[in-house]
């Protein structure tokens, strides 16, 4: 399968770049394009790519690309994608879109959330969400596939097999969230400078964060019980990684250990999710630069909450190796090619 991947300048394009350098084969970059850097080799904006790309960045055109590669990533802004979508589905071309803007299926709630109108309302439908753990079978065959948001996806997978199992009541549930600096992109604004986040920690967007009805419409997606979740995202002086803690109320006494095997059966299979020991902790680092999500939980038998923690790297699970998962899929091929690494410690 030959990739282009448009705005390939940024984060996320440029770590999809990163991971598929050493895939073992079946995927190929063949073309990226950037608004702001075309004419730029991509190595000279990313030093770490050099003797690993030559590609130069393009102009964005469905043309060539139509020429050129046979699926396209798009690693743009929401509401940017909704002006390519369409067309690069009408020229024939398979899409994996990073941004938010084919991940709920319903228009309204998108306009809620996202302030603006939808402009192609009628593919929410037709795209599948793109979590492996959810959605598998439907990727592999889509003509669009909609990359989770970082943040979502360790809420949803912390949160699964709770909601699953009707173990917890599912209005209960807060999600708290401590992610990295490179989740809000390459932006100059004092608010990301060195000097504003180094030993600094934030609270943002507090009770009106998007990720919230992601969240809320997967979780529901699996309980005939009304869903919702109060998301709090912190913003925390390291360059990459999430741990998000979830808090949910028992409907009925449990032990960790009872609730950890839930755990261990739903993501037994799951090749990138590990369920850690009673007594062990999650923890970012484990996870950097790797695909790998790390699980941890307890139960306050005290109080009868569950708690667990969910930690991944937002650029790698929560962003370009969720695509990289995605591509395998939509390739036949195995979905853990190109991905199969540990997190760097120490």
């Amino acid at each position: 399968m030959r990739i282009g991947v448009v705005g390939a300048s940024g984060y996320t394009g440029s770590e999809l770049v990163r991971l598929l350098a050493h895939h073992p084969g079946g995927l190929e970059v063949a073309m990226v394009t950037s608004r702001s850097q075309a004419g730029t080799p991509l190595a000279d904006l990313w030093p770490n790519l050099r003797g690993y790309t030559d590609l130069v960045l393009e102009p964005y055109e469905v043309a060539v690309l139509r020429e050129r590669v046979e699926t396209v990533v798009l690693a743009v802004p929401h509401k940017v994608a909704q002006e390519y979508v369409p067309e690069l589905l009408e020229a024939g071309l398979r899409v994996v879109d990073f941004s938010a803007d084919y991940r709920l299926h319903n228009a309204q709630t998108y306009e809620q959330w996202y302030h603006t109108p939808h402009t192609s309302p009628h593919l929410l439908q037709e795209a599948v969400y793109g979590l492996p753990e959810r959605y598998r079978e439907r990727i592999r065959t889509a003509r669009l596939v909609a990359n989770p948001g970082c943040n979502a996806t360790s809420a949803i997978l912390g949160a699964l097999p709770l909601v699953e199992n009707r173990i917890v009541d599912p209005t209960s549930l807060i999600a708290d969230t401590k992610t990295g600096i490179s989740g809000a992109g390459p932006r100059a604004e004092v608010r990301y400078l060195y000097a504003t986040r180094e030993a600094n920690v934030v609270a943002y967007n507090i009770a009106v964060h998007r990720h919230t009805p992601e969240i809320e419409q997967e979780l529901q997606a699996v309980t005939d019980e009304p869903v919702r979740v109060s998301f709090t995202p912190h913003l925390v002086p390291m360059s990459r990684g999430i741990l998000t803690t979830i808090y949910a109320d028992l409907k009925s006494p449990w032990r960790t250990e009872e609730v950890l095997e839930l755990y261990r059966l739903r993501y037994k299979d799951e090749p990138f999710v590990h369920v850690l020991g009673a007594g062990q902790y999650a923890e970012t680092k484990a996870v950097l630069g790797s695909n790998n999500v790390h699980i941890s939980l307890a139960v306050d038998e005290r109080v009868q909450r569950v708690i667990v923690t969910c930690v991944l790297d937002n650029l790698v699970k929560g962003a370009a190796g969720a695509v990289v998962q995605n591509l395998n899929l939509m390739a036949g091929l195995d979905e853990t090619a190109g991905l199969r690494f540990p997190g760097l410690m120490p």
